[in-house]
């Protein structure tokens, strides 16, 4: 078959050499620059030194400097100590980890955990969870493949359920005339959306609105998503890092878990123990009993061993270290609750200097009812474009503002520039 396959389209040397080569890639077209990198690009060619990168999703210290968690230091110098060893992690990853971790999400009384029904496997941080989950859904949600996500939503969402097969619409969220959430357009959208559909939620500080329901907003979506006998799937990449505090970060989780939704959930460890590089997470999913979860854990194995094999060790070991060590977990909740009261201090600075230093007319509120790294600004594009060219401030088109960018030095000069561009 080969040597036939050969002679068929063998052509004279002549010929080929009468003709322009042609790459194999030559119809491969050039892509879209990233959004978030190419602000990255734009604020390094820039000399000016009042410049201010507000894109990135990064925390940094107030000294605007990448920030190594102290508990996390010594987590890596007990790991040296012990001589651990590189061998791989199984299909599902180191188990310390995904013990921890999903204790951390759901609670230690959780009871999908005191059950064993809680089927958990490590990822190759929230990204990876996502992408788990969504070609888990793919192949055995037993409903039609639809997934409704918030109006905005993280940018990576959209082309990760995607490109996992799902189909993908949107559901009101967000309200520009008053920069928080729409909660009555929400409901509406999750009363009419078809029954059985997937229905992304962000369980805290979402991206990239920093908007989040209340408590008791919560409660009512849970109770809509229950009557239309939808399917929760949560993104958390912020637990702790919102409000400070693991457990209330956690509230809408545990709230839908503890009504008997069977969820699914990706989790990251990227933001709040600033593991951005070791690429930490985990994709779950609430089962009926333990032998549904073992089932669908032995279909998370198969799904995962063609995909990447299995998870990379060392940040996986970081995250056991630090929280299945008392005092290194006591150590990190109080780091977790020193980042976001920073950002929390950054978001009453900049809305009091607009407000008092700068005499600002309009309504600044939402920058203080907004929680998490990310502030949705209400600039416009245009607003961007002159904050950008004038004041040497860089940030997404959307207006999106990563809090962690601003510090003590920088933040009258941010307030100076948004009113500067905002205030005809």
């Amino acid at each position: 078959m080969l040597a036939a396959l050969s002679r068929a389209t063998a052509k004279p040397t002549s010929t080929m050499a009468s003709r322009a080569f042609l790459s194999t890639w030559n119809a491969v077209p050039q892509g879209p620059p990233d959004a978030i990198l190419g602000v990255t690009e734009a604020f390094k060619k820039d000399t000016d030194p009042r410049k201010m990168n507000l894109g990135v999703g990064a925390y940094r210290d107030d000294n605007g400097k990448p920030y190594v968690l102290s508990s996390v230091k010594k987590a890596e110098r007990i790991m040296i100590d012990s001589n651990m060893d590189k061998e791989y992690a199984g299909i599902t990853g180191v188990p310390s980890f995904t013990k921890a971790a999903g204790a951390l999400a759901y609670g230690d009384d959780s009871a999908a955990i005191t059950e064993n029904r809680l089927a958990i496997t490590q990822s190759i941080s929230g990204t990876g969870a996502l992408r788990i989950g969504a070609a888990f859904l793919n192949a055995w949600f037993p409903h039609a493949k639809n997934i409704i996500v918030p109006n905005p939503t993280w940018g990576n969402h959209i082309p990760i359920m995607k490109d996992a097969g799902l189909s993908l619409e949107k559901y009101t969220y967000f309200d520009k005339q008053t920069n928080g959430l729409n909660i009555d357009g929400m409901l509406e959208d999750l009363h009419k959306a078809p029954k059985n559909t997937v229905v992304l939620l962000h369980a805290c500080a979402h991206n990239p609105t920093g908007v989040d329901p209340t408590q008791e907003q919560w409660d009512q979506i849970s109770k809509v998503v229950k009557e239309r006998e939808h399917f929760a799937f949560f993104d958390m990449a912020y637990q702790g890092f919102a409000s400070g505090d693991c457990t209330r970060d956690a509230y809408a989780l545990r709230k839908f878990v503890s009504e008997g939704h069977q969820v699914v959930l990706s989790q990251s460890f990227a933001k709040n123990m600033g593991l951005y590089g070791e690429r930490v997470g985990s994709f779950s999913v609430v089962c009926a009993d333990a032998d549904e979860r073992a089932r669908v854990d032995s279909q998370l194995k198969i799904l995962i061993r063609p995909m990447y094999s299995n998870p990379p060790i060392h940040g996986a070991h970081i995250v056991s270290t630090v929280l299945n060590n008392p005092e290194l977990k006591q150590e990190w909740l109080g780091e977790v609750k020193f980042m976001a009261d920073r950002i929390i201090d950054m978001r009453t600075k900049l809305r009091n200097h607009l407000e008092q230093d700068f005499g600002s007319k309009k309504n600044w509120n939402h920058i203080t009812d907004q929680i998490g790294m990310f502030c949705y600004s209400g600039m416009t594009p245009e607003q961007v474009n002159k904050i950008k060219s004038d004041w040497h401030v860089y940030l997404t088109q959307d207006g999106r503002i990563s809090m962690a960018g601003i510090s003590s030095a920088n933040v009258k000069y941010l307030a100076e520039a948004i009113h500067n561009v905002t205030k005809d």
